[in-house]
């Protein structure tokens, strides 16, 4: 039979089966939210924990901008998501 949309995108995804039957799959492409991200990043950093492919990590942005110009400049250049795609984290 065969394969449905799902099961083809599971398993070329699939890394690994864990020995408690769950799998763990490689997930290639990474969408961060300029709210969240910035927060997982800290977690990241806080725990010593690099990003695993940062050529492969997005921000995108939502409604929540600053409408004075240099608010908006000052917390992208205050974002964590902002500081590691300039190189300033590693």
């Amino acid at each position: 039979m065969a394969e449905t949309l799902i099961e083809k995108v599971w398993n070329q995804h699939a890394a690994r089966q864990l020995p408690n039957g769950l799998t763990q799959l490689y997930v290639g492409l990474h969408l961060v939210h300029e709210v969240t991200g910035p927060r997982a990043f800290d977690m990241l950093t806080a725990r010593g924990w690099p990003v695993g492919a940062p050529h492969r990590a997005f921000a995108t942005m939502d409604h929540i901008v600053p409408t004075n110009r240099q608010a908006a400049i000052g917390a992208c250049r205050s974002s964590v998501v902002a500081q590691w795609r300039l190189g300033g984290l590693r």
